[in-house]
């Protein structure tokens, strides 16, 4: 099974999507992270359609054949611009209510999504927890615990990792993947997923993205108010199953974030990237959410 690829134009972007599944079947958003991009989904998206789903894969911007519409849009990798990506092309698909899931960036984006439009987004399931960024004070540090585990964020953040970016982004981001996933990084499919780094604005995206979450570079004025929607960190008040990666360096449980949590779940055999590293644990995730639901609702 392979997807069909179309372009959904929003008011920033020409937004590239693989679609899977029935043009009747009940619709969800798959939202990669950094550094991925839609082959992370291509398992257990052929698994979803089987089933009856109909899956829209975009690529975030700054990513494969995803690209901006004006030189003047500001290249922000921010949370909220990532979010509102996903906003934008809902509507561009003409979809008034999906279920969303994502893991890294994306399970950020699809946090956000759930938390501020539960009217679009009617189920969340999201890979490591809640994972919206408290920007109320950026600088503030964390344990040094912590902090050794990003130190990603720190250099890609910098003008160093933004020419690593650039120049050299097969070789950070592969280190990456073999960090937050020891012994589980496919490198066949990280080839397919590597073509996506030659966006023309990969390293400016992505650079932002870290820069701006640690006090580092100011975010796009456009989504000031996204911005101040949330601090604090709002709850998401939708239907969520949190999945975790049983070997996943990064992530933690679901957190008090999820009032109507319904259930966490463990990936074994799975890290940072369950979707593509154990895709039947992904999808039965997102199958059971979809039956939570539709449970609740009779």
């Amino acid at each position: 099974m392979t997807p069909e690829r179309v372009t959904v134009r929003t008011d920033l972007l020409d937004i590239a999507v693989d679609v899977w599944g029935p043009e009747v079947g009940d619709p969800v958003l798959l939202l990669h992270g950094f550094p991925f991009d839609p082959r992370s989904f291509d398992a257990a998206a052929a698994l979803l359609a089987q089933a009856g789903l109909r899956c829209y894969v975009p690529y975030l911007r700054g990513f494969g054949p995803t690209r901006f519409l004006s030189d003047a849009t500001m290249r922000s990798g921010q949370q909220s611009a990532i979010a509102d990506d996903a906003r934008a092309l809902l509507d561009g698909l003409g979809i008034e209510r999906a279920l969303v899931a994502g893991f890294d960036w994306g399970g950020r984006a699809a946090c956000i999504c759930a938390a501020l439009w539960p009217d679009r987004f009617v189920g969340l399931l999201v890979v490591g927890g809640y994972l919206v960024q408290d920007l109320s004070d950026p600088t503030r540090p964390a344990p040094a615990a912590i902090e050794h585990l990003i130190w990603h964020q720190y250099f890609l953040g910098s003008a160093r990792g933004r020419r690593a970016l650039a120049e050299r982004p097969q070789d950070i981001c592969l280190h990456l993947r073999r960090q937050w996933s020891p012994g589980l990084v496919d490198e066949a499919l990280f080839a397919r997923t590597a073509t996506s780094f030659a966006n023309p604005d990969f390293a400016e995206v992505s650079s932002h993205s870290y820069a701006h979450r640690i006090g580092s570079a100011a975010g796009d004025p456009r989504y000031a108010a996204l911005d101040a929607a949330l601090i604090p960190p709002p709850p998401v008040p939708v239907p969520t199953i949190v999945l975790t990666g049983g070997d996943a360096m990064l992530g933690g449980g679901p957190g008090d974030k999820f009032p109507a949590l319904v259930a966490h779940r463990v990936a074994p055999s799975a890290g940072h990237d369950p979707a593509a590293e154990n895709p039947r644990a992904f999808a039965d995730a997102l199958l059971a959410l979809r039956e939570a639901i539709a449970s609740a609702a009779i």
